[in-house]
């Protein structure tokens, strides 16, 4: 990487915060827009923005929330969020945004963990679902009987100006929650430093203007959303418009038009079965001219990835059917005006890759994690290689452990783990390096191209984080289960493969009255079948909306290390079990 461009990247972000930024878009571009909400009136201007979150601000340090103090909040994505969420950063507290679709029990956990003061929730249905509460939570604020109440005073400017003035870059800005491979949640403090810095890198390695539009439609517990919607909008003072509902997702990018759009895989699957969905239904002739068209942007698609230049004839063809049938196409997405589409949180599929870039959409991947900030590398318009996730963002270390293990430190690093005393605990070594759990590989140009994932996580398709061994363990909770095996990664739900137990299994069918003396047999016994989807079900009543096992296939036959499934400690092989049952595996995500 360009050691120029990473000074350059250093010098820009030095000493800035996020109150900082917001102050200067509230007195250099005051009257400019900042925050709408998709189908709603009226658009807050960015000195009405930051006067709204003074005030917010003043209402949060008369309950006590002061700075290093924690702050949980779950609720939609909404203008209180972010006002919210902004009032407690220029106070020098750490807000954290938690998902909605965590089971009672996480949510207890993070609670307690957290240390939090003070739970800004929606209404009292979320309420009831974090109780009890610990003692340390002093207050709870709703959104409609509390928040009006809470910023009904207005600011007062001298200690508000003290306050967000005493914040320094080193100090965290945000607090999230990204599960381990036990299934414990960590807590990842990402400071005003890492934000800005990520910030500072997207622009100066994807050309887009300022003031842009966006559309936030992701939890704001997602990183990518904090990151996109919050805090690099916040610094080049784009427009966000807020997307409540992700089913209008669609609505909302034609109403949007954004210049960049960062989708999970899933989305991006989704726009080319609904393209491919229409075009299967549209006359001969316009699939005809679709599919000319397409040949031509691939091929000078291909011509960009090698770094060549293209033909003039080419570039005069291209940009011919470009005009007459892909921005059209591209149009009915909202995607017209986009100049850098971007994918993560997972892997994406080439032939996803391949065919968008057939209508003249180069969707680019990157990598990362929370710990990184969000991304860590990342292909750009100009440098892209399609299948890799990129070359490492300017100021950052990238380096392959023995193992193959992906090795990052840098500026985009996290503070660390957030203990249950509130101290922070390193997530790097002496040396500064931090280990991911994803293998790759780099080619000759630094492209990282992901292989594997070493720690157990599960990725969807939509870049949810699950820790299979939770789902796992509570499923051989009940007695009839010797074994199971959650499968989602890179796919839209959880499934599960679950072994019978070959002892408990036929005593129970004997007390039943079943006269199959097999567990091949058994296996397909409705009686028995309606006891393993009671037990799926006890399990999903356990876990968040994305964990739960949608639909499971029980196997005729015992595992043991002898059969290849089990190491000699009993532990899953689970690329074996992965690759000895494919075909069952695909049956659950077949229909």
């Amino acid at each position: 990487m360009d050691s120029s461009l990473a000074q350059r990247c250093a010098d820009t972000a030095r000493g800035l915060t996020v109150p900082a930024l917001l102050h200067r878009n509230a007195t250099e571009f005051g009257d400019l827009p900042a925050l709408s909400t998709l189908g709603a009136p009226g658009t807050l201007t960015w000195r009405e923005l930051r006067d709204r979150v003074a005030a917010t601000a003043r209402g949060l340090a008369e309950l006590g929330l002061g700075a290093g103090d924690r702050m949980l909040i779950m609720m939609s994505s909404r203008v209180e969020h972010w006002l919210v969420d902004l009032a407690a950063v220029h106070l020098g507290a750490i807000p954290s945004t938690v998902y909605a679709t965590l089971a009672p029990a996480q949510l207890n956990y993070l609670a307690q963990h957290s240390g939090a003061r003070i739970l800004v929730l929606e209404d009292e249905a979320d309420l009831a679902k974090w109780e009890p509460l610990p003692e340390h939570v002093e207050h709870v604020l709703l959104l409609d009987r509390d928040l009006p109440r809470l910023a009904a005073q207005p600011a007062d400017p001298e200690t508000f100006e003290k306050t967000w003035r005493a914040v320094q870059p080193d100090q965290p800005v945000t607090l999230l929650y990204t599960s381990g491979t036990t299934g414990d949640p960590k807590g990842v403090v990402l400071t005003h430093h890492n934000v800005i810095y990520q910030s500072v890198v997207l622009e100066a390695t994807v050309e887009t203007p300022d003031h842009a539009p966006s559309l936030a439609y992701l939890p704001l517990a997602h990183i990518a959303e904090r990151m996109l919607g919050v805090y690099n909008a916040i610094y080049r003072a784009g427009h966000v418009t807020i997307c409540p509902d992700p089913a209008q997702l669609l609505a909302g990018l034609i109403a949007v038009r954004p210049i960049s759009f960062f989708g999970v895989p899933r989305i991006w699957e989704k726009f080319v079965a609904g393209i491919q969905a229409q075009l299967a239904a549209a006359d001969p002739a316009v699939r005809n001219a679709v599919d000319t068209a397409r040949e031509v942007a691939l091929q000078a698609y291909k011509l960009r990835e090698a770094g060549q230049p293209l033909p003039p004839e080419l570039a005069t063809r291209l940009d011919l059917v470009d005009t007459r049938v892909l921005r059209p196409l591209r149009a009915r997405l909202g995607l017209d005006n986009v100049v850098w589409p971007g994918s993560g949180a997972a892997p994406i599929p080439v032939e996803v890759l391949l065919y968008l870039a057939g209508i003249g959409i180069d969707v680019l991947e990157v990598w990362g994690m929370t710990e990184t900030t969000g991304t860590a590398t990342l292909n750009t318009p100009g440098s892209f290689r399609t299948g890799s996730v990129g070359r490492v963002n300017p100021g950052m270390e990238l380096k392959l452990a023995e193992d193959g293990e992906i090795l990052v430190r840098g500026p985009l690093v996290c503070a660390g783990y957030l203990r249950p005393d509130g101290g922070v605990e390193p997530v790097t070594d002496a040396d500064g390096w931090l280990a991911t759990g994803d293998v790759g590989t780099l080619d000759a140009d630094g492209f990282l191209t992901i292989t594997d994932r070493k720690k157990e996580l599960i990725i969807n398709s939509a870049g949810k984080n699950i820790a299979p061994a939770q789902i796992e363990n509570l499923l051989r909770a009940h007695p009839l289960i010797a074994q199971a095996v959650a499968i989602g990664d890179r796919r839209p739900y959880v499934t599960a493969l679950i072994v019978l137990d070959e002892e408990t299994v036929p005593a129970w069918a004997a007390r039943q009255g079943i006269t199959a003396a097999t567990l091949e047999a058994l296996a397909t016994d409705p009686a028995l079948l309606a006891e393993i989807t009671a037990a799926v079900r006890a399990a999903n009543d356990r876990l968040s909306r994305p964990e739960q096992v949608k639909r499971f296939h029980v196997l005729p036959t015992g595992w043991t290390p002898e059969t290849g499934e089990l190491t000699p400690t009993l532990k899953l092989r689970r690329r074996v079990v992965q690759d000895r049952y494919a075909d069952a595996i695909d049956a659950l995500y077949a229909g």
